[in-house]
């Protein structure tokens, strides 16, 4: 059997929750990572080549002459490193940028559903804050949600309960350029209600093969307060993701997102990311993301029965209707464990402990995000979200239960956590 020498691209939880599973798979070899952090050097080699570093990427793959590049985060598939790599004839999983701007730009991702009939919230697209602020005005209707148009960390988004909220929004991204250029647009959007389900597809152009449903958890505070973070918990499935509003959402929504891109010319070869409200009215896209969700991939993934890296060489090839796949019939849990300050201003460099105690619980596995090794080797917190501390069990309360009984185990000076995951 060949074995794949293999680098995946990107730093943080997701990244080692992937890198977990290629190592399960025998056709794996050698792995590496860029960047990498503190948790992953016991599976794959950490290069310090930085995630939007298209050039290096490119020179350090063929240096390794790699089999397969993973290409997990938003930012360099929005920046086109998949194309980068296959100009340079290297297999990488992941779409190339005229498929990655369903993420890259909220303005085309809303059109694209217009032109389809693919539900989603109404909205309007501005460029000048004072046009977006007279719509509002005229709208009257709160709370209404701002995007930023571009990537912005998953926190573009701001949910304004009243006028002087999305005044401070608008100015915040189109005047104060908080997010860059990603929020000179903005787009705002009807608040859609109903509980918020997140499914994750690998998808090769034609064929599309849903994962295992989850429920994210994106506000920082308990009750689903506070600001808009990358995500603070997850667990899977997501108990109001049922049969039948399954097969709602493949006839409304992703088989013919998958014929838009098609139709558009932007074949998308990936994973497939669904973010979905379940509205009064039906389900309703929120928003696409054109990889695998993070902290969802570290809820998702261990319940994946299947060769990760046939899939992924499946995906590539356009053959995804070919291969085996199917999921455990269990249930996960992913608690966040992140700097104190997060997602504001937080320290760095506080030491970690804990982390064997945790993972000798049972089904317990504690995936690195923010962290790294400092001057003396001991793990410290590098990041605003440090660990996903994910559990496994036969129902979501147990996997609930050996979640925290883990965090618990866990230290590191101003650590917080959500301790509502999976009630909301």
């Amino acid at each position: 059997m060949n074995k794949l020498d293999i680098l995946v691209v990107g730093g943080g939880g997701r990244e080692h929750a992937i890198i977990k599973k290629l190592a399960e798979s025998p056709r794996c070899g050698r792995l590496y990572a860029c960047p990498g952090n503190g948790g992953m050097a016991d599976l794959a080699e950490c290069l310090p080549v930085s995630a939007t570093d298209i050039a290096g990427m490119v020179a350090l793959a063929s240096e390794k002459a790699v089999d397969l590049v993973v290409v997990a985060p938003d930012n360099p598939l929005v920046m086109g490193m998949v194309d980068a790599l296959a100009e340079a004839g290297i297999r990488a999983f992941g779409p190339n940028k005229a498929a990655a701007i369903i993420e890259g730009s909220k303005a085309f991702s809303k059109a694209l559903m217009q032109k389809y009939a693919i539900p989603t919230a109404d909205y309007a697209l501005f460029d000048r804050p004072d046009d977006a602020m007279a719509y509002i005005r005229a709208q009257n209707r709160f709370p209404v949600v701002i995007k930023a148009d571009g990537l912005a960390l998953g926190k573009g988004v701001v949910i304004a309960e009243c006028l002087e909220d999305a005044a401070e929004a608008i100015k915040a991204m189109m005047e104060d350029k908080i997010f860059g250029g990603s929020g000179s647009r903005v787009v705002v959007e009807e608040f859609l209600t109903g509980p918020e389900v997140s499914v994750l597809a690998f998808c090769d152009g034609k064929t599309l093969r849903p994962m295992v449903s989850s429920m994210d958890h994106k506000r920082a505070g308990e009750g689903n307060t506070g600001p808009n973070t990358g995500g603070m918990g997850v667990i899977a499935p997501n108990p109001h993701y049922t049969p039948e509003v399954a097969k709602i959402c493949e006839e409304t929504i992703f088989l013919p997102t998958v014929r838009a891109m098609e139709a558009e010319g932007r074949l998308f070869k990936g994973c497939l990311y669904f973010g979905l409200m379940l509205t009064p009215k039906g389900p309703k896209v929120i928003e696409y993301n054109c990889r695998f969700g993070d902290p969802e991939t570290q809820a998702v993934l261990p319940l994946l029965e299947g060769d990760l890296i046939e899939i992924m060489e499946a995906v590539i090839d356009g053959r995804l209707s070919e291969v085996d796949m199917h999921f455990k019939q269990a249930a996960t849990a992913c608690v966040i464990m992140a700097s104190g300050g997060y997602p504001g201003s937080y320290q760095k460099g506080l030491p970690i402990t804990g982390i064997a105690a945790a993972e000798a619980l049972e089904g317990v596995t504690v995936y690195q995000a923010g962290t790294a090794r400092d001057a003396q080797g001991r793990l410290v917190t590098s990041g605003g979200r440090v660990l996903g501390v994910t559990a496994l069990s036969d129902t979501p309360q147990a996997a609930l239960e050996q979640a925290y009984a883990a965090v618990e185990a866990i230290d590191f000076e101003g650590a917080y956590f959500r301790r509502d995951i999976g009630r909301y």
